[in-house]
């Protein structure tokens, strides 16, 4: 077929769009644009082809160089909530908060750099590998973002189709990377038709991507429910407690009532799981107040189970924990693994002193090392604690550890009313279909949710309210094939992305 043929590169350099319009201009407004379909309300429409501009530029010979203005433009125009949550709750001046957040903006910028530097033989050579390697390059470069110096997976291409049918069911075979996959592939075809002016590259991959989605939904009316037996109560609180900017007794005090009384309202019957978000009853200790191991006794009781957040101390020092309270069973406990960089550690502090200097009130806590999970009736709960649901790889590893059940609490309430709680509300839901498992996500001031096993929004409350949701849940045992082996589709990509460049280099 003449569509797969080799292309000459000098055709992608001389009169593709990238050239009439301006290399750097259009590097920009690509990525201010595929920032939006990670706003609040997503473009949906449009993330089938934000990626087209950034596809276009790696035929210039500075690909590298619109590739990191392209990632900048994405990471500055979607996560500026960093520089309020520096300046307000880190003490950072303004000029410091903004320059942070332009070193994020770099720092992740250089992913995308990378990208283009590998995947632009792949695109000049042209044929069949150009369809299929820059996509699968992307997700090799967003495997590597996901695990270098701690990694930080955020934003990830899939979660701007969170909403489109038949992407969350697909994400139980092929995860969010294979799902990023698909978005790549789709956004490439319709790049290389720009860029060749012929429409069978891009009805090849779009239209290819649409039956595999259509087979995604087909997929999800098959997901068989768990034994009734296995059918459980939960509640889930969001207080709508704002973290203070300086210390207010009084505020405390009302905070804390708030949030007991919404705890007594929820236990209303033994058996059920009440579960509390991160930070809820900040500032008190599990270890240290008597009165909050009084006040969750009372509640133990009743025959309600509580999933609470504390600090705790360890071996090795303090850990960000959660711990599990019953009347059956006592106290179980979960260590966070995954730490906010410069939030609850200073990365490289031992050998880059001056970075603890800037990052004063981050915290110094221990991570866990073990994905215990929670016993609770029948159910093994996993848990992740705010920022550890953004990692596919970990979750995974809970529910093949047995985890029948899901549960993520998170302080979002530091990035206001931005978004910031949206974006990390995608991906639990992710989490959810990859797994197909339930998840209960209690945000102290939102987004908190109940997500069915599918990835679907069966209740939820918004940034901002204060409330209580209510479910029966059902457990279940199954691993699909993305728990089995989350690894597969980003070993593939690396596979298929190397060998492309090596042919790609070769001509």
């Amino acid at each position: 077929m003449a569509l797969l043929r080799p292309l000459p590169a000098s055709p992608l350099l001389t009169r593709s769009p990238a050239h009439r319009l301006g290399p750097s201009l259009l590097a920009l407004a690509g990525g201010a644009v595929w920032a939006l379909c990670f706003a609040r309300q997503p473009l949906n429409v449009v993330s089938w082809v934000a990626l087209v501009p950034l596809l276009l530029v790696l035929g210039h010979p500075r690909a590298w160089l619109l590739g990191l203005l392209h990632g900048m433009a994405f990471w500055l125009v979607s996560v500026p909530w960093i520089a309020p949550t520096l300046e307000t709750y880190g003490q950072l001046p303004p000029w410091l908060a903004a320059l942070a957040v332009v070193g994020v903006g770099v720092y992740q910028g250089s992913y995308t750099a990378l990208f283009a530097v590998l995947a632009k033989p792949v695109w000049q050579r042209g044929g069949a590998l150009a369809l299929l390697g820059p996509p699968a390059l992307w997700v090799a470069v967003d495997w590597l973002r996901a695990h270098f110096l701690g990694g930080f997976p955020w934003n990830l291409a899939a979660n701007a189709w969170v909403d489109l049918p038949g992407a969350l069911p697909l994400a139980a075979w092929i995860g969010c990377y294979g799902v990023s996959f698909l978005l790549l592939f789709a956004n490439n075809g319709v790049a290389r038709a720009v860029a060749v002016r012929r429409w069978q590259p891009a009805a090849l991959t779009v239209g290819s991507v649409i039956v595999v989605l259509a087979l995604g939904v087909w997929s999800s009316a098959a997901i068989v429910p768990g034994r009734d037996a296995d059918t459980v109560t939960v509640r889930v609180l969001q207080p709508n407690i704002q973290n203070l900017v300086e210390w207010d007794r009084e505020q405390v005090e009302n905070n804390y009532r708030r949030l007991l009384e919404l705890s007594e309202q929820a236990c209303d019957a033994p058996g059920v799981l009440v579960v509390w978000p991160e930070s809820a009853a900040w500032p008190y200790s599990w270890g240290r107040d008597a009165g909050l191991r009084a006040d969750v006794g009372r509640l133990a009781r009743k025959g309600c189970s509580v999933l609470l957040n504390s600090v705790l101390e360890s071996a090795e020092g303090p850990t960000n924990s959660a711990l599990l309270v019953s009347s059956s069973a006592g106290e179980e406990r979960y260590d966070k693994r995954r730490l906010v960089p410069f939030g609850e550690f200073v990365p490289m502090a031992e050998w880059l002193p001056f970075l603890s200097s800037l990052a004063r009130n981050a915290g110094d806590f221990t991570a866990g090392r073990s994905p215990a999970l929670l016993s609770w009736q029948k159910q093994e709960v996993g848990t992740a604690i705010c920022f550890e649901i953004i990692f596919a790889r970990g979750v995974a590893e809970q529910v093949r550890h047995g985890a029948t059940l899901l549960v993520t609490i998170t302080n979002d309430a530091w990035y206001g009313d931005t978004w910031a709680p949206w974006q990390h509300y995608r991906a639990a839901r992710f989490r959810a279909a990859e797994n197909r498992r339930t998840v209960l996500r209690a945000a102290i001031t939102g987004v908190s949710a109940i997500i069915g096993p599918d990835g679907s929004v069966q209740q939820q409350l918004g940034v901002g309210e204060e409330g209580l949701l209510e479910a029966q849940v059902v457990g279940r045992s199954d691993l699909t094939l993305f728990t089995r082996a989350p690894w597969l589709v980003p070993l593939l990509c690396c596979l298929v992305g190397g060998f492309a460049i090596f042919v790609g280099r070769r001509r």
